[in-house]
């Protein structure tokens, strides 16, 4: 399709063409394992073996390319395989500088698995520029990990500025655009390398996929160790995932930017209400990264949003579990709204406080979850079960 073309028209008409086979408008799954070679020993269809090619997702993977405005593609099993893949594909010794907030299990692989014989990590304040560049000064090979908005503190990063910063001592950028989307974030437009997605969230947008991509800007050495490091993991997207997740694709720019406004509508609800501490959400004026939010951001600010509770853990923690229409569940991006309190999931050495409940806006009507979390709050006010 012509690339004048709205992303969001690409989007609903994916695939471009139908079936060849049989003309239909959904592209069909291939489960097959292995494919037949020619008289020469040569594959025709282009495809091998299933552990790291199948053509079930490559649809996806030329959608989600487009859509980031990157050269190509990956899909994998799993966000962290994706993530874990390009960190892999990194030389010995490369100097990590990562947030300080940002997806927990990401933190918990570079603090834990890496050690001096693969990787150094320094992790400094999502928003202060003058510590992201005090960090570069190492030298050596290094590589910016970038997340803005952050999960779950929702706090902004100036990825333009934080590029430059990083492009000058020579490292190289990835940024996990998961909460924010391609809809309202195309980090390779603000100077990025690499985009990193957890594909089973928004991308996906039903509950149902477990997947991972990366977006490259240039087909390179490392994208090639990246690429590698998939085929010997054999950690490609299954087909019938790949298939699920092309489907979810086809909705994005209808469910991204209902659940970010329905988002809006709830964080400008609580803010203020006398149960509640602090509403942590970009799309507020009363948060510090409002303005570089709403400059790098398109259309919307996500549809995370964190509270913090007066009172505490324990009042956090009640508050919850007088919600009927937020769910407590891990994840994000689906069609139903989830709750968590994040202290207690994350643990030791989080930087989350104890106070805090991590909402993750679904479809729901906004009056409806605007009423929910309200009549929580006030029930704490007033000592109510």
């Amino acid at each position: 399709m012509h690339p004048s073309r709205h992303p969001s028209t690409r989007v609903a008409r994916a695939p471009e063409r139908p079936d060849p086979a049989f003309g239909g408008l959904v592209a069909p799954i291939y489960p097959a394992t292995s494919y037949v070679r020619d008289s020469w020993g040569d594959y025709p269809g282009e495809h091998s073996y299933a552990r790291d090619q199948n053509p079930t997702g490559e649809p996806a993977e030329r959608l989600i390319a487009d859509l980031e405005g990157g050269a190509e593609a990956l899909l994998f099993a799993s966000g962290m395989s994706a993530a874990t893949a390009l960190l892999d594909a990194l030389e010995p010794g490369t100097h990590i500088v990562a947030p300080t907030h940002m997806y927990w299990t990401m933190r918990l692989w570079l603090e834990n698995e890496g050690g001096a014989d693969r990787w150094r990590v320094t992790f400094v304040d999502n928003d202060d520029l003058d510590a992201w560049t005090l960090a570069f000064e190492l030298g050596g090979p290094q590589l910016a990990w970038l997340e803005s908005p952050s999960n779950p503190m929702a706090v902004v990063t100036d990825l333009s500025a934080v590029t430059e910063i990083a492009h000058a001592a020579g490292a190289i950028v990835a940024a996990d655009n998961t909460t924010a989307t391609p809809v309202h974030t195309r980090p390779i437009e603000h100077g990025v390398d690499l985009v990193f997605h957890s594909a089973t969230k928004q991308l996906n947008g039903h509950g149902d996929v477990l997947a991972g991509a990366l977006v490259t800007t240039r087909q390179d050495e490392l994208w090639h160790r990246v690429r590698a490091q998939r085929a010997f993991r054999g950690a490609v997207l299954g087909p019938f995932e790949a298939w699920l997740l092309a489907r979810g694709l086809r909705t994005l720019f209808v469910r991204v930017p209902r659940s970010s406004a329905t988002a809006l509508a709830v964080a400008e609800a609580l803010e203020g209400h006398p149960a509640v501490a602090e509403v942590r959400y970009p799309g507020l004026a009363s948060n510090r990264g409002h303005a570089v939010a709403s400059a790098q951001m398109i259309g919307g600010y996500g549809l995370l949003l964190s509270v913090r509770v007066k009172g505490g853990e324990d009042a956090a923690r009640r508050v919850m579990t007088r919600l009927e229409l937020f769910t407590d569940a891990t994840s994000l991006g689906g069609t139903e709204s989830l709750v968590e309190h994040r202290f207690r999931i994350e643990g030791a050495g989080t930087a989350v406080p104890d106070d805090l409940l991590r909402l993750a806006i679904g479809l729901e009507d906004a009056d409806d979850l605007i009423t929910d979390l309200r009549e929580a709050l006030d029930a704490e006010l007033t000592g109510r079960d």
